[in-house]
């Protein structure tokens, strides 16, 4: 059966559905050598081209569901590459054949915290869509005075560029005179809408970390810049929360070794990129 172009990209692993509308829109997607456009559906023995270069297409049941989650730290982009050489979110994943990671929303450069990354373009898809209403839950730290009226206000609702936005919930975890930390939560991931929520306050945000996503939150024990697989169980409850069959098969290796001995492991794995990243530098630096 024919499916959109879009669905099918994401699914093989090309990149979000977004992303793959975007392509289309700017005619750098072709089927059959027929330059295609937004609302084309395909047929599974046609050839599509991204780029001018043929995509392996992936039946849906040929996808292997696997969940990411990642430590992101400030500095790293949330792209596939960068011209200037800059780190990478993708930078520190596990390579895998045959399949990508496809990162589910993003971070700005200066936003730390909780990065989901899955191979499977449809769960990403479903949930970064607005219809899904996804909690995502942030630590900010805000520099300024803040009153009660301005609280109320952020969860009402406000006038941005782009709309009105809100935070769903706010709480108070911290911090004293100008400079607070509070959580808080909305369920929809425009650009940069927290830190220009407080912005249209008035209010300064000088540290953000996302500390949730869904039902997901950031281990405490897992450092910038590490990554842990979702297990089977935990895979399929993401799927269901978006009304997505469940996974029969996983890549996660049953370890038995301890909590602690797991965590030393993936320090251990961060500090060797870091120290190869160091040492790529310096030789740029030489050159």
């Amino acid at each position: 059966m024919s499916e959109k172009i879009q669905k099918v990209l994401a699914r093989s692993g090309v990149g979000s559905r977004r992303k793959m509308e975007e392509l289309i829109q700017a005619g750098k997607v072709s089927v059959d050598g027929k330059i295609a456009t937004l609302g084309d559906r395909a047929e599974a023995d046609q050839v599509i081209r991204v780029e001018g270069r043929i995509i392996a297409t992936k039946a849906e049941e040929d996808v292997v569901c696997r969940v990411l989650m990642y430590h992101k730290p400030e500095g790293e982009l949330c792209t596939r590459f960068d011209s200037d050489g800059r780190a990478t979110v993708f930078d520190r994943l596990p390579r895998i054949l045959g399949s990508r990671w496809i990162a589910v929303g993003r971070l700005d450069i200066n936003t730390a915290g909780l990065l989901l990354f899955t191979t499977d373009g449809e769960l990403a898809n479903r949930m970064m869509h607005p219809s899904h209403e996804i909690e995502r839950e942030y630590a900010v730290r805000v520099f300024g005075e803040i009153e009660d009226e301005m609280l109320a206000r952020l969860k009402e609702g406000v006038k941005l560029e782009d709309g009105m936005a809100s935070f769903s919930k706010i709480k108070k975890s911290g911090g004293e005179g100008i400079n607070e930390w509070f959580n808080v939560t909305l369920s929809e991931g425009r650009n940069r809408e927290v830190r220009r929520l407080w912005e249209s306050q008035g209010m300064q945000v000088s540290r953000l970390i996302r500390v949730r996503y869904g039902q997901l939150n950031l281990p405490k024990s897992l450092p910038k810049g590490g990554w842990t697989e979702l297990p089977l169980k935990e895979v399929n409850a993401l799927r269901s929360s978006v009304n997505l069959d469940p996974e029969t098969e996983t890549k996660v290796k049953v370890d038995k070794r301890p909590a602690r001995t797991q965590n030393t492991r993936i320090r251990r794995s961060v500090k060797k990129h870091q120290m190869k990243q160091n040492s790529e530098r310096k030789k740029a630096r030489s050159r």
